[in-house]
């Protein structure tokens, strides 16, 4: 079984852009897994502790688990909202997590892998960790990316990281398929060279914060956010877990596993302190994880952020283009791995003209000539000529790339390949014209084996497409009739032939209708 988890969003604030992309990442490339009839496990959640969370309860009054709980709900709505079916909820204020993240945090104490010290040093508010000079800018200052800075002694708990930066590096190097794309490897490697060799703070004092999980050796000390959230990945997967604990058998989960994060998680959550944790606390290198690192949506080549207020909000942008229009256009103008930039423009001319145009009105003439023409009932006949035999060969070769591209966990080459099949398709009626063969009793023939055809790409296409829109492949294989056996093809199996003679297809109706936005006008 496969394992796929996303890295777990903070109650902090509203879900943006950047949030929708990889939840819907995720779920595509879970739902292909299951349509390659594969097992597989989705797990995402919310990480609910943390000094932010704190403050903002403290500002409005009310206790932190209310203020999480609260935001926690609108990522939830957003999930529902956008498709988003995950099969396990992690949070981190639930007690199943809480036992975990505290029988981790005694074995390091008991290996000797902890230690107290004090420290003194600047700290950043905004992200919740001590700067070092490293941090700061040309002019020698702590840039406005940190916010409040103040300078802080403290004592606290620290991991001993530096024991395993050699044996990390070492693993980086030995395995390539650790990071995915490739050059985000070598961005760790970078770091990895240039890291100071230093050890690891891993908690807070509660006269600074009350916000978390108690160490189970020092109970004036609570446990920050390294081992609290980075955690989530094993506890909720059953690392550990008593056998009431209404979790997955860790042993056959986690043997095939991907973390989905951004980049700005890889280094050094992710890509350093995360592999460490778990080296540390005996994990072999075959237990450690993939890393499926994303680019950033920009706009207009610079990053989203509150602070310039540049948010795009997905909850508004699929009430305009509906959650299949939305995920499509972020499975569509993204390359794993890379940046792109959000554009209004681009994605109401996704929408219009490859959802409308080029697919919508595929799909909804094919099934109104098949109707006005043959009653909706198909006959494969004995016809067949050069263009058919193309429109067969191109419904090959899409299932080949397809397979492919989303294995290498690039949909959106595989939405480029899937498309080619719809063009072809679309020029098919324009160079076989069934509207005239229908006028002609001779051509009877030709005419079911071009509308055969036609159905059997668009029947052919409702599959590929489930994964990124589930809701626009199930209304097209409602109109097209398709029984639970049909529309639960796996990939594997699927060949020219989906549709037999004698299949009635059912009443059309346009899966994406043409946006009709209003449009700016002066004075």
């Amino acid at each position: 079984m496969k394992l796929i988890t996303t890295a777990i969003d903070y109650t902090n604030g509203a879900p943006h852009i950047g949030h929708a992309y990889e939840k819907v990442l995720a779920d595509v490339l879970t739902r292909y897994e299951r349509f390659a009839g594969r097992e597989v496990y989705f797990l995402t959640g919310v990480d609910q502790h943390g000094q932010k969370v704190q403050q903002n309860a403290e500002k409005e009054g009310v206790h932190p688990a209310t203020y999480s709980n609260r935001v926690t709900k609108g990522f939830i709505k957003l999930w529902d909202k956008l498709d988003v079916k995950y099969d396990g909820w992690a949070s981190t204020t639930d007690q199943r997590h809480i036992t975990c993240v505290q029988a981790i945090l005694q074995k390091l104490y008991d290996d000797g892998q902890l230690y107290k010290e004090s420290h003194k040093g600047f700290y950043s508010i905004r992200q919740e960790q001590f700067l070092t000079d490293r941090d700061r800018n040309d002019e020698g200052e702590f840039g406005p990316e940190w916010g409040e800075v103040e300078e802080v002694e403290e004592e606290n708990w620290y991991f001993k990281l530096s024991d395993h930066i050699e044996w990390l590096r070492n693993h980086v190097e030995t395995h390539p398929d650790f990071v995915f794309p490739q050059f985000r490897r070598q961005e760790l490697l970078n770091a990895l060279e240039r890291s100071d060799k230093g050890d690891l703070c891993i908690s807070r004092p509660k006269s600074r914060l009350r916000w978390g999980i108690e160490l189970p050796f020092d109970t004036d000390f609570v446990t920050y956010v390294w081992f609290d959230a980075l955690t989530n990945y094993i506890s909720f997967a059953g690392y550990q877990a008593a056998e009431n604990a209404d979790l997955p058998v860790f042993e056959k989960l986690w043997s095939n596993t991907t973390h989905i994060i951004g980049k700005d998680i890889l280094v050094p959550p992710h890509g350093i302190y995360w592999p460490i944790m778990l080296h540390a606390i005996g994990f072999s290198d075959d237990d450690m994880p993939r890393l499926l690192v994303h680019g950033w949506w920009n706009i207009r080549g610079e990053k989203m952020s509150k602070s310039l207020g540049n948010v795009v909000d997905p909850d508004q942008l699929a009430d305009t283009f509906g959650a299949d229009g939305l995920r499509y256009y972020l499975m569509r103008d993204i390359s794993t791995g890379g940046d792109s930039d959000f554009s209004p423009e681009r994605i109401i001319m996704r929408f219009n003209s490859d959802l409308a145009n080029d697919f919508g009105n595929l799909a909804n003439r094919t099934l109104n000539m098949t109707k006005r023409y043959r009653g909706g009932v198909l006959n494969c006949g004995d016809y067949d000529d050069e263009l058919c035999l193309d429109v067969r060969q191109v419904a090959e070769q899409t299932r080949k790339d397809y397979t492919d591209a989303m294995n290498g966990d690039l949909p959106h080459l595989a939405l480029e390949h899937v498309w080619k099949l719809i063009v072809r398709a679309n020029k098919f009626v324009e160079q076989t014209a069934p509207f005239t063969l229908a006028k002609e009793e001779s051509e009877s023939a030709k005419l079911d084996a071009v509308l055969y055809h036609l159905v059997e790409v668009i029947a052919e296409v409702s599959l590929l497409i489930a994964p990124v829109m589930p809701q626009a492949a199930a209304n097209l294989q409602d109109q097209l009739r398709l029984t639970p056996e049909q529309r639960t093809t796996l990939l594997s199996d699927m060949a020219w032939g989906l549709l037999p003679t004698g299949h009635e297809t059912g009443k059309p109706k346009p899966l994406f209708p043409r946006l009709q936005l209003e449009e700016e006008t002066e004075g």
